[in-house]
């Protein structure tokens, strides 16, 4: 690279400049320029494509090679630590104890495919179960696709990216991979890091670019076998369109809700929701946007909840102690205090928040809004979250099911029965029992349903995606 301060691709094993116009990268709580970076060219995507073809033709790493190096990235990410976790807070406004932990999820993401590297196996077919088989077996073979295009989203810069990258490889494949244009510092280091423990330079490319030409050109190139996407629920659906029929990971949006009954722990649901809504404020697509609450306990947990939010410390992400920072732009924080205002001029009340400094937005509490405001039906993707009063779960559970969406729903109640019962009906890709939609652990699969995407993230799961089942028959 040119420079700490300038980001270039790194394509068909080199850092070179882009081709693209050069955007510059800011500090998104001072709003001061820290970097700048150097875009691709839609020849240069074709190169990084070119390049990763070759590479994954070229050389086939054996299994415990693959975990060996990933072992060796995850041991680099734990000794740049502290370096990683400041390059998060700058670029994204995360704050520093979210994004230590980041770094920290990260280096897992990478310990976890390297384990399921050396574990990824096929099954055996019972064929001889078959009538007039029985000289015959078969088991499947676990093939690696090829090469894997990867975009992801701003709001995690380094877990997300390590949990598209270290499944690919782990899995055998080559990465052509673009992370967002606002936040691109983390991914850059993130490759620097593999190339130093050893990741083959031909086996991964960076490019850097907006979502059009550059991201629509590696969805739309005929060398990707592959492509695992993290974002918006409309760029979703025109990756899957452009994908036809090859294979894609698709992890959306959602407008996650948590349900809260009567016989729950108030003081521990009261807590995990405060975080589920407004840590890495709000700006993650399961953070709790509704909030369900059973009328019998409403003035008690509301009371303790509003205390929760009112502890929250905002502010400055360089600050050990604060819990939200900026959004990632403020013009993203006016969209949502807009939606808050336009809410409000409907006939919804703010019991906290509401308030903006420039890209920081206030964690928000809203109640009386009705289904059909932007706060309850579209997803917000801001500190903003909005109280609904119900009577009998089966009303809230109606309530969650009814949007498009189904990422993430959380439930707390005493009553195991119910909490089981409610696990089934209520449709969504990931349900936490006693605990708020945001929950999430690296190694757990991870998917949506509806509109909130397709196929699965997690490590083992996600390398099942990046191979191809082959049924392998031997006649005796």
């Amino acid at each position: 690279m040119v420079s700490r301060t300038h980001v270039q691709q790194f394509l068909a094993g080199a850092w070179i400049e882009g081709e693209g116009p050069v955007v510059d990268v800011v500090d998104k709580f001072t709003g001061d320029v820290i970097a700048s970076v150097s875009c691709a060219s839609t020849a240069q995507v074709d190169a990084a494509v070119a390049g990763a073809k070759a590479g994954f033709e070229a050389l086939k790493l054996e299994p415990f090679e693959r975990y060996r190096l990933l072992n060796a990235v995850a041991d680099l990410i734990l000794a740049n630590r502290q370096s990683l976790a400041e390059t998060i807070v700058t670029e994204s406004g995360v704050p520093w104890k979210d994004s230590d932990n980041e770094v920290g999820r990260a280096a897992e993401t990478f310990r976890l495919s390297a384990e399921e590297a050396r574990r990824l196996v096929g099954e055996v077919v019972p064929i001889q179960g078959a009538q007039g088989q029985a000289h015959r077996m078969a088991f499947t073979l676990r093939v690696p696709r090829g090469v894997v295009g990867g975009v992801s989203a701003f709001n995690s810069p380094l877990n997300m990216v390590a949990h598209k990258v270290a499944p690919a490889l782990g899995a055998g494949n080559t990465v052509v991979f673009k992370p967002p244009l606002v936040t691109p510092l983390s991914a850059t280091r993130l490759f620097e890091l593999m190339l130093e423990a050893g990741v083959p330079p031909s086996h991964i490319a960076l490019i850097h670019g907006d979502g059009d030409p550059v991201g629509q050109h590696l969805v739309e190139h005929p060398g990707v076998d592959f492509f695992t996407f993290t974002g918006s629920t409309p760029v979703g659906k025109r990756i899957r369109e452009a994908r036809g029929m090859r294979p894609v990971a698709l992890e959306l949006g959602s407008i996650a809700a948590t349900i809260v009954c009567a016989d729950a722990d108030l003081k521990r649901a009261a807590m995990r929701c405060a975080q589920s809504g407004f840590r890495r404020q709000g700006q993650a697509c399961t953070s709790t946007q509704r909030l369900f609450v059973q009328r019998d306990v409403l003035e008690a947990f509301q009371a303790l909840f509003l205390a929760e939010v009112a502890a929250l410390v905002v502010g400055d992400p360089r600050d050990p102690n604060t819990d939200v920072g900026p959004m990632i732009s403020e013009k993203d924080a006016i969209r949502a205090e807009t939606w808050v205002r336009e809410a409000v001029d409907q006939g919804a009340r703010i019991l906290a928040g509401g308030t903006r400094q420039g890209a920081v937005l206030q964690p928000t509490v809203l109640t009386d809004a009705r289904p059909s405001m932007k706060v309850l039906c579209e997803e917000i993707f801001a500190p903003v979250l909005s109280i609904i009063p119900f009577d009998t779960l089966d009303e809230a559970i109606d309530q969650v099911n009814a949007t498009e969406f189904g990422l993430a729903a959380g439930l707390f109640t005493q009553d195991i029965q119910s909490a089981l019962q409610s696990a089934a009906r209520l449709h969504v890709g990931v349900v936490h029992l006693n605990d708020a939609s945001s929950s999430r652990v690296d190694l757990i699969p991870f998917a949506g349903v509806k509109e909130s995407g397709v196929g699965v993230e997690g490590p083992k799961y996600a390398m099942r995606e990046m191979t191809e089942e082959r049924l392998v028959t031997v006649t005796l």
